[in-house]
């Protein structure tokens, strides 16, 4: 069907118009708010370390093995003297929350505000709340020693895909990043290695950046491993060499 090209010009012009108005009046609140969430971050999370962050989905109902799982997880982590890092809503990330408030280590809740979805869980500590996903991201990734990856959706594969990122690309340093529920992430790994793989979209070693791991008390072992390891490749590195002169 042809189609009336006349109304096109008169629409760019009102949307310019109208993102003008909004922008005058908004950009600067926008950028006072990020600046305040990252100060309050800074002020409240500086000396909870170490942490791991415990990405999940809002929607996991209490019946469901993963939710007994992420409680299991964060209570472990708590008994070794790990904060935990949620998102501070529902669903696994209330379950994470419960369980390292019940060990005794600090509990976050990284709340942000978003319409019929996030709702605070009571088992928080230190509960901080956010307007803007991108200064919410970087407290993820700034105050965290290891990710610990569970069920999710399109926000969790954003969480997830940003994290892996930000080490591939050396933004942020390495540190573990372990998947846990073979039934659910197996199928997205595979498509990882026979599509990105096959296709040179990312290097070989880029897929021993994340674990995938089931059991609770292996997912601490690997945590603690990958520490344990590093601090001997680096005693190796820091060891004055042998001088055959």
């Amino acid at each position: 069907m042809e189609r009336d090209r006349k109304y096109v010009p008169r629409l760019r012009q009102l949307t310019n118009l109208e993102r003008a108005t909004s922008r005058k009046a908004s950009d600067s609140r926008q950028m006072f708010t990020i600046m305040a969430e990252f100060i309050d971050v800074a002020d409240r999370l500086s000396g909870i370390r170490p942490a791991v962050s415990i990405f999940s989905s809002a929607r996991i109902s209490s019946d469901n093995p993963y939710h007994a799982t992420a409680t299991d997880i964060a209570r472990r982590l708590s008994d070794e003297g790990f904060s935990i890092i949620t998102g501070g809503g529902p669903g696994i990330m209330e379950a994470a929350n419960k369980g390292v408030f019940e060990g005794g280590s600090p509990s976050i809740g990284l709340n942000i505000d978003l319409p019929h979805e996030q709702t605070r869980n009571s088992w928080q500590n230190i509960s901080l709340s956010f307007r803007q996903f991108f200064a919410r991201k970087v407290a993820f990734v700034k105050y965290a020693d290891a990710y610990v990856i569970l069920q999710g959706g399109f926000g969790t594969l954003d969480e997830l895909s940003e994290v892996i990122t930000l080490i591939q690309t050396g933004k942020s340093r390495r540190i573990p990043v372990i998947l846990v529920g073979t039934t659910f992430w197996h199928g997205l790994l595979q498509w990882v290695r026979e599509q990105m793989g096959e296709l040179g979209l990312i290097h070989p070693e880029d897929l021993g950046l994340v674990q995938l791991i089931d059991e609770p008390a292996r997912i601490v072992d690997a945590i603690f491993a990958f520490y344990e390891e590093r601090e001997i490749v680096q005693a190796e590195i820091e060891r004055p060499h042998q001088s055959f002169l």
